[in-house]
């Protein structure tokens, strides 16, 4: 008897767990401004591919944005520059509430596979007594 279903979604509910809190950290940082000086948060990204036996996901790394940051006056700031402008972080919040969904729908539905594999499993081990 193969348990690749309980392979596969246990590797798509790792990857669903692993962009999750890539996403949280994201959301944690999204007002967090660095001192003059310093590169800004950049909003980070989980990337995945099948994996190399073609039974699931593997995470491959983690990518960077590379979007520019955006710069706002406000010399009031502590961590404003001798100009008065701060360096805000490179989170865009709308797309982060929307990668959480599909984070929560990914791991969830990976989780039910296992669930219905494990049940099935259960069910076929009673066959015969």
């Amino acid at each position: 008897m193969s348990f690749d279903a309980l392979d596969i979604a246990a590797s798509g509910a790792n990857l669903g767990r692993s962009w999750l809190n890539a996403v949280a950290h994201n959301i944690a940082n999204v007002n967090t401004v660095n001192p003059d000086g310093e590169e800004p948060f950049r909003s980070k990204l989980v990337v995945a591919r099948e994996s190399t036996d073609g039974k699931g996901v593997e995470i491959v790394g983690i990518e960077q944005n590379d979007d520019v940051a955006p710069e706002v006056f406000d010399p009031a700031h502590p961590f404003a520059s001798e100009e008065g402008v701060i360096t805000r972080p490179v989170v865009d919040l709308a797309t982060q509430m929307a990668d959480m969904i599909g984070a929560q729908r990914t791991y969830q539905a990976n989780l039910s596979v296992i669930k219905s594999s494990r049940d099935a499993y259960a069910s076929a081990m009673q066959i015969g007594r």
